[in-house]
């Protein structure tokens, strides 16, 4: 399966929500889609319905408005029609008229809220009657709408206003304005009628509250359809992401499920006929690789007799070189070391084919990798001279036995320091060991010309060089780093190179003391520290150096107990 980071959410811990939204915006397609479908849904369908609500509103005050202003224009037209034939001659009768007008314009306008007030600026009248209000109040009626209408004989004017209604309360109405004009030189009247505009309130309401509903409906019912959807797609996806994983873990016969006839399916059926490609070729690939193991080993194998009868043909023919003349006697000593070198490479290639066909067993002991590296050192002492380099061994740790196979453990050490005596043009190299509760380690370091870094990757690759045209001088086959790195990977350590141009290059072998332990961490740093390159000024002047000194130029917190 798919191995996938996840944040664990605690929905207590209001803190942790951001890190696990994050997490998973980052980490799922199904979630980022639906968050990006629903927010724009919800967003489209807000917009959608504000403006049918304000359309609504809108046109549902318009119905209302035009609705009132007919209703009040009908009852002051009759209203104005009844005092236009009245004839009064006292105010009592004038008096009267205005009820009963009053009674008619109540049943005329569908509405009780009125108020009566005279034009004011008027000459008095002995037969104007008393100003009166039903339910309307000069509060509730505005100067503004006043003047307009003691201005306007003929017009009509309304206003939004606040009614009064029951318990204290007011509720949203609309004024309307009119004059009339009373008989026997009454004189002109103000008329306000109010209308309660709560029914269209609460419809308008009502309308809202459906339309929000829809929406949120339809937000949920477009959120199902998408999971719905994306589920149908990243199934298949997710799908084929776990099978391409564990394809490439090396399950070669893990294929998708194909259904149906759709993209989907097609994308199966190609990523089935890409593995079963694969599969083909690696398959391929093995047998070819054991075609050439076998051959590599029987070659190898076969090639030893002829050789052991050359190398004493060879031996035999070199210890009588002082009888020859100088021309022979120097092909005798060539052809000895040549053959001496065939037989390495031989030795070798057996090796590496036991590598790859994976036979070999390690012969475990307990060994001081101090004692080890010294042995190897003194071992190498005189090829060190001959090159003109000076080998110090810096022993801070790894003085208690570990458990390894000696003779491997040695063939690692002597190839990093065959190494660094070759490529360390003729400057000193520091050897250090050390150890912790994990591991053992040595690091060979010298300070050649080092390597470009597009080279360090290549370094443990079969039969590779840094520089085809340059001759080695100690006779390396082409293949100790890379069996040495087998060698380190069987122990269950590590073999890591650092290496600069002008500073020279690091080899550090780590092993683990116990069994368990997987890639320990090592002591000793594989990028070495500043301090290296004054350690290397030292051992290059021409006073001695004690080992004591440079131990404590090295690690200035050893103390005098195993670590």
């Amino acid at each position: 399966m798919i191995a996938r980071s996840t944040v664990p959410i605690d929905w207590s811990d209001v803190r942790t929500w951001p890190a696990a939204l994050t997490a998973a915006w980052r980490g799922s397609l199904r979630f980022r889609t639906m968050v990006l479908t629903l927010t724009l849904t919800a967003g489209a369908i807000l917009v959608a319905c504000l403006v049918m609500a304000v359309a609504i509103q809108s046109d549902l005050f318009q119905s209302r408005l035009n609705q009132v202003l007919a209703d009040a224009r009908r009852a002051t037209t009759a209203a104005q029609a009844s005092l236009d034939a009245a004839e009064v001659t006292d105010r009592i009768e004038t008096q009267q008229l205005l009820t009963s007008v009053r009674g008619s314009i109540v049943r005329q306008s569908s509405t009780e809220l009125m108020a009566v007030f005279r034009v004011p600026g008027q000459p008095i009248s002995g037969l104007a009657p008393q100003p009166f209000t039903t339910g309307l109040t000069s509060e509730h009626v505005s100067a503004q709408l006043r003047e307009a209408v003691e201005a306007g004989a003929n017009g009509q004017w309304w206003q939004s206003v606040a009614l009064p209604a029951a318990g204290g309360s007011t509720v949203p109405g609309i004024v309307v304005g009119q004059q009339l004009q009373l008989p026997g030189g009454a004189g002109a009247y103000e008329l306000y009628l109010g209308y309660d505009l709560s029914g269209a309130a609460e419809t308008l309401g009502f309308v809202q509250r459906t339309l929000w509903l829809a929406g949120l409906a339809l937000i949920a019912l477009i959120g199902a359809i998408s999971w719905l959807v994306l589920r149908s797609i990243t199934i298949p996806i997710g799908q084929a992401a776990d099978t391409s994983a564990r394809l490439a873990a090396g399950e070669l016969q893990v294929r998708l499920p194909v259904r149906g006839e759709d993209e989907l399916a097609t994308l199966g059926r190609s990523f089935n006929a890409m593995a079963d490609s694969i599969q083909g070729q690696i398959h391929k690939l093995a047998e070819l690789s054991l075609v050439q193991q076998r051959f590599v080993s029987d070659v190898s194998h076969e090639l030893r007799t002829p050789l052991t009868t050359i190398r004493l043909a060879s031996e035999m023919i070199n210890d009588q070189r002082a009888g020859f003349d100088p021309a022979t006697g120097r092909a005798a000593e060539l052809l000895h070391a040549q053959v001496e070198r065939f037989e390495l490479l031989l030795t070798d290639l057996l090796e590496i084919s036991r590598y790859d066909a994976g036979s070999v067993q390690l012969e475990w002991e307990l060994k001081s990798l101090t004692q080890l590296t010294e042995d190897v050192v003194a071992s190498m002492h005189q090829l060190a001279e001959q090159h003109g380099s000076i080998v110090r061994v810096l022993s801070p740790g790894g003085h208690t036995p570990s458990r390894m196979d000696p003779r491997r453990v040695r063939r690692i050490v002597r190839n990093l320091i065959g190494n660094a005596i070759e490529h360390g043009e003729g400057r000193p190299i520091v050897v250090t060991i050390d150890s912790n509760r994990e591991a053992v380690a040595v690091g060979v370091r010298d300070f050649g010309l080092g390597m470009q870094p597009e080279h360090v990757g290549h370094v443990f690759d079969r039969f590779w060089r840094a520089d085809p045209s340059r001759k080695r001088s100690i006779g390396g086959t082409g293949l100790g780093l890379s069996i040495a790195l087998g060698d380190a990977h069987l122990h269950g350590g590590t073999l890591g190179v650092w290496s600069e141009p002008g500073r020279g290059t690091h080899f550090v072998l780590t092993l683990p003391r116990g069994r368990g332990i997987v890639e320990p961490a090592s002591p000793i740093p594989l990028e070495p520290d500043a301090p290296a390159d004054d350690i290397a000024a030292l051992l290059q002047s021409t006073a001695p150096i004690d080992v004591s000194t440079l131990v404590e130029l090295n690690q200035p917190d050893v103390r005098g107990e195993e670590r």
